[in-house]
């Protein structure tokens, strides 16, 4: 399937051949995958690590000066203990420990897609006085990103035997967001039972283009049901599936359930990690039905059409609210891993 034989997830370079064969096998199995040649830029990518190991490094009071005043507005600094994304999933577990940064798209096209007050996905960014720098970084990581994924949903439509255009108009006012996930652990601090990094849950939209550091503590729950390690290859990108893609592709592809175990001071040190993920969620307005090369009179649909955006908002917002999603999950036969 891959260039590394027995690398979890398998690594998939898209500067090779039959790479949307090879999406359709690894997305059938796990629902995670690394990429190389991507072609982003190795100083972009460190830039934006230094400027958020500068960003966290600040006291929680300037920090705070950043943060959203509506829960419905995911935008700017996320403290730690604000979030449980396991209650995207209608689980209850103590928050999570992770503190965040979000921006969405900047600038704005002039189209009335992106100026509606319906929902909250297209709010101005939140930017901090420091570090000087995280604009630029971020806003040039979203480009970047921003080509890279559509790259992946061109070859995941060719894999489902689409014409490579067909996610396209579900995706022209997509409602993405860009997110520095930071975890620190400072000696003295303990986790509580249950209580995670971030937990358990699934992607909530069409796919997620992840970079992150190496240092081991992002689990993906196997179909042998399992919880392995995620650790990146260096230089190599994640991708994986939210339940959009999930519900689209009538389970043939799978939203993989994931979680971050808890990042705790060792030998007396503090330990940190950082991720930074993509999340590509298509349109508001985006209504998901069964492909038509994912069924047949054997195969029917498994799940009723819905918008796309609705689905998002209420996942997001019951982690963020620290309430028990009412969405219908995708988890399927994965449920035990959160029993």
């Amino acid at each position: 399937m891959s260039n590394l034989d027995g690398v979890f997830p398998p690594v998939i370079d898209l500067a090779s051949s039959g790479v949307p064969a090879q999406i359709d096998e690894v997305c059938r199995d796990v629902g995670f995958f690394q990429i190389l040649g991507h072609g982003i830029p190795d100083d972009l990518t460190a830039e934006l690590f230094e400027v958020a190991d500068e960003f966290f490094g600040q006291d929680l009071e300037e920090k705070m000066r950043w943060s959203s005043q509506q829960v419905e507005v995911e935008r700017g600094y996320s403290a730690k203990g604000t979030e449980g994304f396991s209650y995207s999933l209608a689980l209850e577990q103590p928050p999570d420990l992770m503190e965040g940064f979000s921006v969405g798209l900047e600038p704005l096209p002039d189209r009335p897609e992106f100026h509606t007050e319906a929902h909250y996905f297209f709010a101005p960014n939140i930017w901090p006085d420091r570090p000087a720098g995280l604009r630029e970084a971020m806003l040039a990581y979203w480009d970047e990103g921003n080509r890279v994924i559509h790259r992946i949903t061109t070859l995941m439509a060719l894999a489902l035997g689409l014409d490579e255009d067909y996610f396209e108009p579900f995706t022209d006012a997509s409602t993405d967001t860009l997110r520095i996930n930071y975890f620190e652990g400072r000696p003295g601090e303990t986790a509580l039972p249950g209580q995670f990094g971030i937990g358990p849950h699934t992607d909530y939209g069409m796919c997620t283009l992840l970079l992150a550091d190496q240092v081991p503590a992002l689990q993906a729950y196997t179909k042998d049901g399992q919880w392995r390690y995620i650790v990146p290859r260096p230089g190599a990108l994640l991708v994986n599936l939210g339940d959009l893609m999930a519900r689209w592709t009538n389970d043939r592809w799978r939203s993989t359930l994931h979680r971050v175990t808890p990042v705790l001071a060792s030998d007396g040190r503090s330990r940190r990690r950082r991720s930074i993920p993509f999340f590509h969620e298509g349109n508001f307005d985006a209504y998901v039905e069964c492909l038509p090369t994912c069924t047949s009179p054997a195969n029917p649909p498994r799940y009723p059409p819905i918008t796309g955006g609705q689905h998002v908002f209420e996942k997001a917002i019951a982690s963020r609210e620290l309430r028990k999603a009412d969405a219908d999950s995708t988890v399927g036969d994965r449920a035990e891993a959160l029993a």
